[in-house]
This record gives structure tokens, sequence and C-alpha cells, in this order.
């Protein structure tokens, strides 16, 4: 679920322990209570409203697949901010100061942040398919094909010559 982030999730404390999971999957270290309850602890997430015990309850409640709950928190991440949208569109059509070119720009400025959570949606929901991106050329063996020949410039010619013997040294 590459695709959530902890801004995504309605309760901060549950956007920061899911960044605990994280980063303790980043690391290949298993996901329990044993090793949360120390990551939870240095990011400061216990307090006196938020006891250990109080996360290890939360732990140990199986509550559905991480798939499901992901998809719930990002359907809810999607409806408040169509809710906040609504909302600066009101504000703008409300307000009698705004020009129509106004009211125009400021609502389709509040639209293009919505718009920006589709693809965060479609990638969430959407099964994941194969990219079939062309293979890019790299160095590897000569393919079985024969090769044109090259042409040699003139001047190239006389470069199979064999040496000149080396010349005598003449005695003294």
């Amino acid at each position: 679920m590459r695709w959530l982030q902890p801004d995504d999730f309605a309760m901060h404390l549950h956007g920061q322990l899911y960044e605990c999971l994280t980063t303790l999957a980043y690391r290949r270290e298993p996901i329990d209570a044993v090793t949360v309850l120390p990551e939870a602890q240095h990011r400061y997430l216990l307090h006196a409203d938020f006891t250990p015990a109080d996360l290890i309850d939360l732990l140990a409640t199986p509550v559905g697949t991480p798939e499901h709950w992901g998809e719930q928190v990002l359907r809810l991440t999607l409806v408040t901010h169509a809710r906040a949208t609504t909302l600066g569109i009101q504000a703008f059509t409300d307000d009698p100061a705004n020009t129509p070119h106004q009211l125009a720009t400021g609502s389709r400025r509040a639209l293009a942040d919505l718009t920006a959570l589709r693809p965060l949606w479609q990638r969430a929901t959407q099964p994941a398919t194969a990219s079939h991106a062309p293979a890019v050329p790299r160095a590897g063996p000569l393919p079985d094909h024969p090769r044109e020949p090259i042409a040699h410039h003139r001047s190239d010619r006389n470069h199979h010559r064999t040496r000149a013997p080396a010349r005598r040294r003449r005695a003294p």
C-alpha cells in the first residue's frame, strides 16, 4: 500500500502509528507489539490518553485486511477533501465582492486540488498490472544477424602493414 500516506488518516495518532508500521516494514523487522511499542515511544506517541496498554490492545484486535482498511482510509480522505472543496466554492459564491471571473478561477483551483486525488484513488482501487515498457538498450552480446561491413577511409588502408624489421647497429 505505497499509495497510503500518514496524512490520509482522519486521526493524527493513527497516521503516526501507520508510519511506525511502515518504518518497521522498511527495516524488515517483525511487526508486533514488541517492536511497535519502542517505535511508538521513540516518536513520542504514548501519553496519558494513549498508554502502552492501549497500543497493545489496538494491535491485538484483528479488524480485517490491511488493503480493505487502507481503501477505507483513502475513501474518507477523498470525501473529506470533496467536502472542503465544496465549502471553499460555496464561500466564493457567498462573497458578493467576487466577480464572475474570480468565482470561476477560485472554483477551478479548488477542483484542481480535488482532481489531484484521482490518480491516488485509481492506484489504490485498480488491480496492479504489469507495465509493458519498451526494453531499454544496454550492453550485451552482439545480435546473431551479420552486420554490414564497415567502410574504411582511404588513409586507413595501410594500417595493416607489418612492422619494418629493426635496424641493426653497426659495430664500432
